[in-house]
């Protein structure tokens, strides 16, 4: 089949183009080991904390909740093996502090699944729930979103008073350098996302869907467009290679091409954007009724014996993934949790897989030394690639200086932390760095005025 819609569409401001490093983008999807043990994080999702409902020693099933959501803004969280729960204690996230987690060891049967749960492979395509069905379904299911944010899904199904949504954009895009779990989801359960597309559709009440693709994703692009092909309102949009071009504005702006106000959310301008991670995973809860205990996850580096995408219980550690892709090369500078433009570097290997977690990159040593800080050569290059506009240089300054209501007014807050700046300095400056503590200061000003 082929497209005639337009192939080069993208963002109209800033971007750059890092090398892709696309080790695993021909590697099916395997199934890793159940883990012997597993500490799920009971905060793995912007929002509150879930709060535990299970005790020490208490056993519990795969599926079954063991922390529920803690308050409108938050999600539940269920157990990913089956087993006893061993503690409830602080273990290391990727934030790189102890965090309330519930520890489970596996039991002598470690497949022990909730009731109720559907792992038949069969697909299922009559959707049964209403509107609000499918949207209390979600909330169960503890589903958030998949590509990296982790809002919780049934917020963003819940369109405000006085808005109302006409696009669900589903996010296809990946375009973090390494990372190709997306593209493996869209190639091996492209079916499964189409369907969970038009479950949001019916929980939204839009009637039209675009799923954006970049274009070095030509088999995804392909098997996705055949797939809805004869579905009224559903069509592919492939887009030009550019990051950040999976940042939600900048792929509301190519795909719809109406732009997020600055403050504004994507509903303002009648969108609702979705990764196909998480439409797999709402197909998975709605239609098998299995919660989110799972997730697929790539593992690679430029040295890394064998790079793979994964399916892989929440709570593994992280250790578990890299040993069944080959072991850490000996020439290992950094262990990155997601990409290298906006993940995080791990100060430990045994931090459990959560939610959000994309991918775990191994960088060698000499690419993980930063460069030393030099002055700022007013080249003008950070402004130049920033998406939104920003003067990425002058937002550092302010933060050192510390002038917090000169940052908000010069709109600080509108940067999504792509790193695009950093990657583009030539003087090596920390620019993203600066700018996030920038906005936590500011964005910590703003809640102190608002209440």
């Amino acid at each position: 089949m082929s497209l005639t819609i337009n192939q080069t569409k993208t963002f109209p401001m800033g971007g750059v183009h890092p090398d892709e490093n696309k080790f695993t983008a021909d590697k099916p999807i395997q199934r890793l080991e159940t883990p012997g043990e597993v500490a799920i994080p009971i905060s793995q999702h912007i929002g509150a904390p879930a709060k535990p409902i299970v005790e020490q020693r208490e056993k519990v099933k795969i599926g079954q909740v063991i922390a529920s959501s803690g308050g409108f803004v938050s999600a539940n969280i269920h157990a990913s093996i089956s087993g006893i729960v061993a503690k409830i204690d602080k273990v290391m996230d990727s934030t790189g502090y102890k965090r309330d987690a519930i520890i489970i060891k596996a039991g002598k049967d470690e497949q022990e699944w909730a009731e109720g749960i559907d792992l038949s492979p069969e697909l299922v395509t009559t959707i049964s729930l209403d509107q609000e069905g499918i949207i209390k379904k979600i909330a169960e299911a503890g589903i958030v979103g998949l590509g990296g944010a982790t809002f919780p899904s049934h917020v963003k199904l819940s369109v405000p008073k006085g808005k109302s949504a006409e696009f669900l954009i589903l996010n296809g895009v990946e375009c973090e350098p390494y990372l190709t779990a997306d593209h493996r989801l869209m190639v091996e359960k492209s079916a499964e996302i189409v369907v969970g597309a038009k479950i949001l559709m019916k929980a939204l009440g839009v009637t039209k869907t675009i799923i954006g693709i970049e274009n070095n994703k030509p088999d995804a692009i392909q098997k996705m467009a055949e797939l809805v092909a004869t579905e009224v309102g559903m069509s592919v949009q492939p887009l030009k290679v550019q990051y950040p071009q999976g940042g939600e504005k900048q792929l509301i702006r190519a795909a719809i091409q109406r732009e997020v106000p600055s403050g504004g959310l994507p509903i303002d301008v009648g969108a609702v954007v979705h990764n196909v991670g998480t439409a797999f995973a709402v197909y998975e809860a709605v239609q098998k009724n299995k919660p989110l205990i799972e997730r697929v996850v790539t593992v690679t580096g430029k040295d890394i014996k064998n790079p793979s995408n994964f399916l892989v219980r929440i709570g593994t550690p992280v250790g578990e993934l890299i040993e069944a892709a080959g072991g850490i090369p000996e020439n290992t500078g950094k262990v990155i949790s997601g990409g290298p433009m906006m993940g995080k570097a791990l100060n430990a290997v045994d931090i459990p897989i959560a939610k959000g977690t994309s991918g775990i990159l191994l960088i060698p040593n000499e690419e993980s030394r930063r460069g030393k800080m030099k002055a700022c050569i007013r080249c003008s290059q950070c402004v130049t690639v920033c998406p939104m506009g920003l003067e990425p240089y002058l937002l550092m300054t302010l933060t050192q200086k510390e002038y917090f209501e000169r940052l908000e007014s010069d709109k600080v807050m509108d940067c999504i932390e792509c790193g695009s700046c950093s990657f583009t300095c030539p003087s090596d400056r920390p620019l993203l760095d600066y700018i996030r503590l920038g906005k936590k200061t500011v964005a910590s000003l703003i809640r102190e005025r608002n209440n």
